[in-house]
């Protein structure tokens, strides 16, 4: 860990205990985890306790204490994914990469997660693969989202003819489609 970074980031935000969040927000960018040695850092050049820091970080599930991997998996538990059968798709990733939902891959490839609602019910069940959405997963599916997640390749979303909003609206005025 390179503590120059890190007292840049703090001095960037003032040393403001105010500007926490934001702080471990860049931290967690860098090194794609809040490293206690950043955490400590952080509480000596801002004043702000160790235990409130640990406070905010395990708060919010964006942050993590442990190293994520290089690529990060989503799968939605939201109601509408819930129950078109989310929780055999969590299984089917656990059992393709041998971990579970908060667990890196031993290459450090792959982190699998599990989140409350990505906000894309209608396309149940989803999953997110460093940013990019995978509609109507099947546990016929996940085997490829691996594959495309580890080889950099284009999303299942990205090939399929998938409406997001299906209704047509056009403009008032000149009649356009929106």
């Amino acid at each position: 860990m390179d503590t120059k970074n890190i007292l840049d980031i703090i001095k960037k935000h003032n040393k403001n205990k105010v500007s926490l969040i934001s702080i471990l927000e860049e931290i967690q960018g860098a090194y794609t985890y809040l490293p206690e040695k950043a955490l400590r850092l952080l509480a000596k050049e801002t004043g702000c306790s160790l235990t409130d820091i640990y406070g905010v970080a395990t708060f919010y599930k964006t942050f993590s204490l442990k190293p994520k991997g290089k690529h990060c998996v989503s799968v939605c538990l939201g109601t509408a994914c819930h129950v078109r059968g989310a929780q055999n798709i969590v299984e089917e990733f656990k059992r393709e990469l041998s971990i579970s939902p908060g667990e890196t891959t031993p290459d450090n490839e792959i982190t699998l997660e599990t989140v409350n609602c990505l906000g894309a019910c209608a396309l149940g069940p989803t999953v997110v693969s460093d940013g990019q959405y995978f509609p109507h997963v099947s546990k016929s599916s996940v085997k490829e989202i691996i594959t495309r997640t580890k080889g950099g390749g284009r999303s299942i979303a990205a090939e399929a003819d998938i409406r997001i909003f299906p209704l047509q609206v056009s403009c008032p005025l000149c009649g356009k489609s929106l």
